[in-house]
């Protein structure tokens, strides 16, 4: 079968691998239908995630059809149409107990970190009861992929984690994919301001159409004056970092109000600076966390009921052999104009 396959730091190839076998009695095997691209992925290839090593298949997205299933399998078949959660989960360990799914002993993010993932024409699910969800009949599988990782990792790590209220003033650094579907989330819970900040006038236009009710380009550097004039000179009630680079996490603790929430979202690869010298008495809280997709089935039904449209976040259309233009319009998002990228089997 055809792959995607990382082969160190700044290097990936298209290459024939073999077909997945079923390995434990809770495996499936799933034919991979549409898959995506994630900003992790460029975080691998840059080599900021050093538990994916060499010659791993990468992605963590996707629907598919199961095409094998072990024997302790029990709520799928041969033929289902299938989402796969980027988090896999065995559902019995203390963590899984806890719905901390992304700390799983036997799973959480492995899927193209610390296993071959969906970039590819098939892959092995490991607990496949608990790690993929059916797909409702007459369901639109592209907005499904969305589903997979930045719906649910936008609200839990953004929105959820950041305690977004009613009437709060929200800011969200990163109008890429996560950004903004956080933005997209970040609305069930009627903020009274949601602003976007990024580099890209682009990204930033996209976001009013999403419901943003300010934007501000930080190029000139002047983002964190910007938003303390929005906000009177108190800052933002939540600072959600949807970028992943130290500067982004810096400017979170620069706009953040007294008694705010910073939520991280972003993959870092280095440290990031923590002003505690001005921080200490500002009853803040920052928080981190790993999409546990706790919340899947819930946005699976708001999906299904059109609350929101994640198919707004889809740009680009590729075929797997066209793998490669894929990533270099999705890394080149500030010229192409990319979000997210669909790839077809």
């Amino acid at each position: 079968m055809k792959a995607l396959v990382y082969q160190g730091p700044g290097k990936k190839a298209l290459e024939d691998r073999p077909m997945p076998e079923v390995e434990a009695p809770t495996d499936a095997v799933v034919r991979v239908t549409r898959t995506t691209i994630c900003g992790t992925d460029l975080h691998i290839l840059k080599g900021d995630v050093p538990t994916c090593e060499p010659g791993r298949i990468l992605g963590h997205e996707g629907v598919g059809v199961v095409d094998k299933v072990g024997a302790a399998v029990s709520t799928f078949k041969p033929g289902d149409r299938v989402l796969i959660s980027c988090i896999s989960s065995c559902g019995k360990c203390s963590y899984c107990r806890r719905g901390m799914y992304s700390h799983c002993a036997t799973g959480g993010w492995i899927l193209g970190n610390t296993i071959d993932g969906t970039q590819a024409e098939y892959v092995r699910i490991p607990h496949a009861d608990t790690s993929l969800y059916r797909i409702p009949e007459g369901a639109d599988e592209e907005a499904l992929v969305m589903l997979s990782d930045i719906l649910p990792t936008g609200f839990e790590c953004g929105v959820l984690n950041g305690k977004v209220k009613p009437g709060d003033s929200v800011a969200i650094v990163g109008a890429g994919p996560i950004g903004l579907a956080a933005l997209l989330t970040a609305q069930f819970y009627s903020p009274a301001e949601l602003i976007m900040i990024d580099l890209d006038d682009n990204r930033l236009e996209v976001s009013k159409r999403f419901g943003a009710t300010a934007t501000v380009n930080s190029k000139d550097g002047k983002a964190v004056e910007t938003v303390m004039k929005m906000t009177g000179g108190v800052g933002v009630d939540v600072a959600i970092e949807a970028v992943g680079v130290p500067a982004t996490f810096v400017m979170c603790e620069d706009i953040v109000a007294p008694g705010g929430t910073i939520a991280n979202i972003g993959v870092h690869g280095v440290k990031a600076d923590l002003h505690l010298e001005r921080l200490w008495s500002q009853n803040i809280t920052i928080t981190t966390r790993l999409v546990d997709t706790v919340t899947t089935p819930m946005l699976l039904k708001t999906v299904q009921s059109k609350k929101i449209d994640p198919t707004r976040l889809i740009t680009h259309r590729f075929k797997l052999a066209e793998i490669l233009d894929a990533y270099d319009t999705f890394g080149k998002a500030a010229s192409t104009h990319a979000l997210k990228v669909i790839i077809e089997s």
